[in-house]
């Protein structure tokens, strides 16, 4: 078996210092809006000295994040550690848990790993972490979405913060895919330091949901994703960037050169199977 290292608090802050470094070494621009919908912090998880958020039984999340591009987890990860020094858990697949570079910055970040055959065991251990109070984050599209609106999503957010009790906080996130995202038909990422020199990012974070253990989870995810969708385009409405007609980084609908919602399934449908968040046998 291979050696994994423990969670780490000063391993998570320097993950972080990294990230708030290269914004600023590029002068990115982070707009947020709804900051007011993120978890008030009680008396008791009061930081100091840069100290991580205490974690408490019932203060627990899941953060839902939209994935138009390869950043988007990480100026959701620096909204929350601004907000209130939180730390958030993501769910990662296996095989990024297994690469040698990767595999023990998953383990000592203290993500939870979806693996190969079942994601039973890391749905089970993101339900306790919930319970414990930690944030729990997820990308409930399973995947980048190519047409650059919110796809079809998996239903393991909302499941997991009905079994737990908490709630899902939705975050989206606008312009972090003209950073770094896949290409129409590529797999292959991508980064360009010029476009993002000064390069503006919004995020909207949307009002917390709540949904109750008898609630249907299919008609749960449809209401998420509608919400997902409805802070893209709050965060489209105010970008302070105009883009030509055909722009890559558009969507289809908005006269941008990103596939259309059909052509978008279409690719999804020749890859095959996604997944996220785990599933119950």
């Amino acid at each position: 078996m291979a050696w994994r290292p423990r969670p780490s608090d000063r391993f998570y802050r320097a993950i972080v210092r990294t990230g708030l470094a290269l914004r600023r070494l590029f002068r990115i621009r982070v707009i947020v809006t709804g900051q007011e919908h993120l978890p008030a912090s009680a008396p008791q998880e009061a930081t100091s000295g840069g100290r991580p958020r205490p974690v408490l039984p019932g203060r627990g999340a899941v953060v839902a994040i939209t994935h138009f591009g390869y950043l988007d987890f990480a100026f959701a990860e620096l909204l929350l550690w601004g907000h209130n020094k939180a730390q958030l858990r993501f769910l990662i697949t296996q095989g990024a848990a297994d690469h040698w570079f990767a595999g023990p910055a998953v383990s000592a970040a203290g993500h939870v790993v979806v693996g190969y055959e079942t994601g039973a065991h890391a749905y089970d251990a993101a339900v306790r972490k919930l319970r414990d109070g930690e944030y729990v984050a997820i990308l409930p599209e399973a995947g980048v979405s190519r047409s650059f609106r919110v796809r079809e999503c998996k239903t393991g957010a909302v499941r997991m913060a009905a079994e737990a009790g908490v709630p899902i906080i939705p975050v989206s996130i606008w312009g972090a895919h003209r950073l770094m995202t896949r290409r129409l038909l590529t797999r292959h990422s991508w980064f360009s330091p010029l476009r993002a020199w000064r390069a503006p990012v919004r995020v909207h974070v949307a009002e917390p949901m709540r949904v109750g253990p008898e609630e249907d989870p299919v008609a749960a995810t449809a209401r998420l994703r509608q919400v997902l969708q409805a802070g893209i385009d709050a965060g489209i409405a105010d970008f302070p960037l105009d883009p030509r007609p055909g722009a890559w980084w558009m969507p289809a609908d908005r006269g941008g050169g990103a596939p259309s919602e059909e052509e978008r399934q279409r690719l999804d449908e020749a890859e095959g199977p996604r997944r996220a968040g785990g599933r119950r046998r």
